[in-house]
């Protein structure tokens, strides 16, 4: 191993940032370029001045920027402060709240908030605005106060937020048992063949690019978990198609992999390949038409539109509904004239 001993300090004051375990399959490679596939905002030079200063391991012996990972190696990052989503400070942000009560409160998430610290947010999260508003949240099981689910930061829509350890024990059950209520709308690239249907596919980090996910199947189906989607078509737009997608179960990024997997990836979600014209012709006037689109709806096309539970008190099942937001619609009423003008 191309190992060397840095001037470290107490390995006692340092914190973990980030652990990997190295895939089977993987061929050799250097970890600075291996780490840029996998942490967020990373630069290779950010990378190389970690190695530098001693705060990369692989099987916990530090080493050098050109150690060639290997199949099953241990990496774990580490510094001298706590990761930054640990130190969490209030922040007076505008939230959107749709309904509040003693036990919980229900928000609609803008597009492009993130919502807990982490890989480069440290502020401006939902959590942020939540602990400048609240005190003593309860945490779940990730110590994330008062967060009972999450959404991802370029999607926008509703979500329910603890405000008792009782309300987070009774609403975390639900959604551990599939017993919520969650329906996204989503604008996918193709003409979905079937009016409905459901995806089955075991969701885990893509072996290759943890940014990503990915649906395991066959020998392999163990390295993820099991996931539910289940969709139906609201409106069929020529080389797009707005669908209604309920989850049974909700595994990070679950829409934008399980549609990826059929063939039919989310509008302008870029992580997944979304942004190129997936579908379509190849004139001049229809790349200019979706690039226009892009525009108009610069982030995934998905929305957590309808959300409902059993009120942990009460007893009493909520249902909460949320507006399509203004880009997301646009981008709608764009297709919706493309595709009208095409059948002419």
């Amino acid at each position: 191993m191309d190992a060397y001993t840095p001037q470290l300090p107490d390995e006692d004051n340092l914190y973990e940032h980030h652990a990997f375990t190295v895939d089977k399959g993987q061929t050799p490679l250097r970890i600075d370029k291996y780490l840029m596939n996998f942490v967020e905002n990373a630069t290779r030079n950010k990378i190389q001045a970690a190695a530098k200063n001693g705060s990369i391991f692989v099987n916990d012996v530090p080493v050098k920027s050109n150690y060639k990972v290997k199949p099953f190696d241990a990496i774990r990052v580490l510094f001298t402060h706590p990761p930054f989503e640990n130190l969490l400070v209030g922040e007076d942000i505008d939230i959107d709240v749709v309904y509040e009560d003693d036990d919980l409160l229900v928000v609609n998430k803008a597009p492009g908030m993130v919502v807990h610290p982490g890989h480069g947010n440290y502020s401006g999260t939902l959590i942020n605005a939540l602990i400048h508003r609240f005190d003593n949240l309860p945490n779940n099981s990730s110590e994330r106060p008062g967060l009972v689910h999450r959404i991802d930061k370029d999607t926008s829509g509703l979500l329910v937020v603890a405000k008792t350890e009782e309300a987070m024990a009774h609403l975390s059950l639900q959604f551990a048992n599939k017993t919520s209520e969650r329906e996204y709308v989503a604008i996918v690239w193709g003409n979905v063949k079937e009016d409905s249907g459901t995806v089955e596919g075991n969701i885990g980090r893509h072996p290759k690019n943890r940014l990503q996910n990915t649906v395991f199947f066959g020998d392999d189906e163990d390295k993820g978990k099991p996931a539910v989607t289940h969709y139906s078509v609201l409106e069929r737009l020529g080389y797009v198609t707005l669908l209604s997608c309920k989850l049974e179960t909700g595994r990070t990024h679950q829409i934008r992999v399980h549609m990826k997997h059929i063939g039919h990836t989310l509008f302008n979600d870029e992580r997944y390949g979304g942004e190129k014209v997936l579908k379509g012709t190849t004139f001049t006037k229809y790349k200019q038409f979706v690039d226009n689109c892009l525009k108009v709806l610069p982030r995934q096309a998905l929305h957590a539109k309808t959300l409902g539970f059993v009120h942990p008190t009460t007893g009493e099942f909520m249902r909460f509904d949320s507006e399509i937001p203004e880009d997301m619609q646009q981008c709608i009423e764009k297709w919706k004239v493309y595709s009208k003008h095409q059948e002419l």
